[in-house]
């Protein structure tokens, strides 16, 4: 089944340089949109439980835009229409981009801003799930809101939505295949060329799906090692007890 990827290919590559070609650009586009994803998400979440009106309301904007829209449209947005909007001379620097520049960074851009939108409700739920006491005993000691948040309230929320980030890591793996919209070539595409160089369809898609589902166990267990690393203390789901051996001394139990 998977003798076609070491097949040659038109170029004189094997088909399977071409797939590790495109996972070099999935992880790429996934690794490097997953934290500028995690920066911007904890600063819009740290936001939408901003007392200030003006930037809860700038930061539920946000959410609201970048979650609501699908990230297809989005991708399109960012490559067709973002270039149209700049001024002349930098929108058409932009549309110049050799590739795979030109398609990799709208890429990056849609997926970053897409995955801050989710990533910021999470770290929201998870300041919101903080008992309401910490910020009273912080203002006691004389703690400002600002280092309130930095060094009580934020370190324990990320600590504590570990798992739910999970799927965050997963997600941003997984929609990368997005990118072939606008022609990069990622790992779905260079599957696809691989399809229709050789009509091997299965082959060259089955390659791919265990490459993601790989990916996939690899970032799950990654995050399983971060959430056992950082768990806060005491908030484990207690555990079976068990039975220890029954000590007979004597004769007796």
């Amino acid at each position: 089944m998977f003798d076609v990827l070491f097949h040659p290919a038109i170029d004189g590559q094997l088909y399977i340089q071409w797939l590790l070609s495109g996972l070099m650009w999935t992880l790429l586009l996934a690794v490097g949109g997953w934290w500028i994803a995690f920066a911007i998400g904890v600063l819009v979440g740290v936001g939408r439980t901003s007392r200030n009106r003006a930037i809860a309301l700038a930061a539920r904007l946000y959410v609201e835009i970048f979650r609501n829209i699908p990230v297809l449209v989005q991708m399109f947005l960012w490559y067709f229409v973002l270039p149209e909007l700049l001024p002349s001379g930098l929108g058409d620097r932009i549309k110049q981009m050799p590739p795979p520049w030109g398609a990799f960074f709208p890429a990056l851009a849609c997926l970053s801003l897409y995955t801050a939108a989710r990533v910021a409700e999470q770290v929201r739920a998870g300041i919101e799930a903080l008992p309401a006491g910490q910020d009273e005993a912080a203002a006691a000691l004389g703690l400002s809101p600002w280092a309130t948040r930095r060094h009580i309230i934020v370190p324990q929320a990320l600590r504590l939505i570990v798992p739910s980030l999970t799927s965050e890591v997963m997600g941003i793996y997984k929609n990368t295949s997005v990118a072939l919209t606008i022609g990069l070539l990622e790992l779905t595409a260079q599957a696809r060329q691989i399809s229709e160089a050789t009509f091997q369809t299965f082959g060259a898609f089955a390659a791919a799906t265990i490459i993601y589902l790989l990916l996939a166990l690899v970032a799950y267990r990654l995050m399983l090692w971060i959430d056992r690393r950082f768990q806060i203390p005491g908030s484990a789901p207690a555990r079976k007890a068990r039975r220890l051996p029954m000590l007979r001394r004597g004769g007796a139990l």
